[in-house]
């Protein structure tokens, strides 16, 4: 199975490793087939144990790459690690304060972005889909990477990128899904918005192969990019919201325990 993987184009592999964390998304959205609510507490934990997974897999699987292969190349290391780390936020932070889209947990009038008259379960499939846009480009980068970056990347820690990516887009799948269906909101259709908002993913991360595929020297600036992304979702979305409900002990504790399986994957495998 890995042989055969592993002859296909870069950008097929990011697309079929992107279309694997999409349907871990849809595989948390139909937990509402089973259940119409999960206790908070569950729910704070898996979140936490989300963002320990994109924190380690920001530095391990992008930003250390990218470092590495300035050196290798005779840059100043720190440079577009710094440079891409930035705007990768920056490019976040501007979409934040544009797109509609409201945060798990928040009242109506909370909701960020433009003002716009959309219904609720939009702005929720909203904010996981804008959360989902690095994570997908994190993932079609590091493919690239593999197939253009020498030694400091390797094609089995960009898989290992994958399901560490895949694993925290459960916890993701349900947080969308099932509040929906407590609101009264059909199975089908809480399923439906739940696994919505992965579908960004394999477009992000074709998008993202292609660009360091085609244009090699933004390699090392395309990862810290994305690194930059996903560090600025942890901070400014999961971690409040795993922390709403004052769970912060076992936020942190999941947290911790997503930071060390994700290190554990990358170092294991990569």
């Amino acid at each position: 199975m890995y042989d055969w993987f592993a002859q296909l184009n870069p950008i097929m592999q990011a697309l079929l490793a992107t279309l694997f964390t999409w349907f871990v998304t849809a595989l948390g959205a139909s937990l509402v087939f089973f259940f119409k609510t999960i206790h908070r507490k569950v729910l704070d934990g898996m979140l936490g144990c989300a963002a320990g997974v994109m924190i380690a897999a920001s530095f391990w699987s992008l930003l250390a790459p990218a470092i590495e292969m300035t050196e290798l190349a005779g840059g100043t290391p720190w440079v577009p690690a710094v440079v891409g780390f930035l705007s990768g936020g920056l490019f976040l932070w501007s979409v934040d304060k544009v797109l509609p889209h409201l945060h798990i947990g928040f009242p109506m009038s909370e909701a960020e972005g433009i003002k716009t008259s959309w219904q609720r379960s939009t702005l929720l499939c909203l904010a996981i889909t804008l959360h989902n846009i690095p994570e997908g480009l994190a993932v079609g980068v590091a493919f690239g990477a593999a197939a253009v970056g020498g030694p400091s990347a390797s094609l089995m820690g960009a898989i290992a990128l994958a399901i560490g990516i895949g694993i925290q887009n459960f916890p993701e799948g349900t947080a969308v899904a099932v509040p929906l269906r407590r609101e009264g909101m059909s199975r089908g259709k809480s399923f439906w918005y739940g696994q919505l908002s992965g579908m960004v993913e394999p477009v992000a991360g074709v998008i993202g192969a292609a660009a360091v595929i085609y244009i090699e020297p933004l390699l090392p600036y395309a990862l810290s990019f994305a690194a930059g992304a996903m560090i600025y979702v942890v901070v400014e979305e999961v971690i409040p919201e795993s922390q709403l409900a004052r769970n912060t002990d076992l936020a942190t504790v999941g947290a911790m325990c997503g930071f060390a399986l994700m290190m554990t994957l990358d170092v294991a495998l990569g």
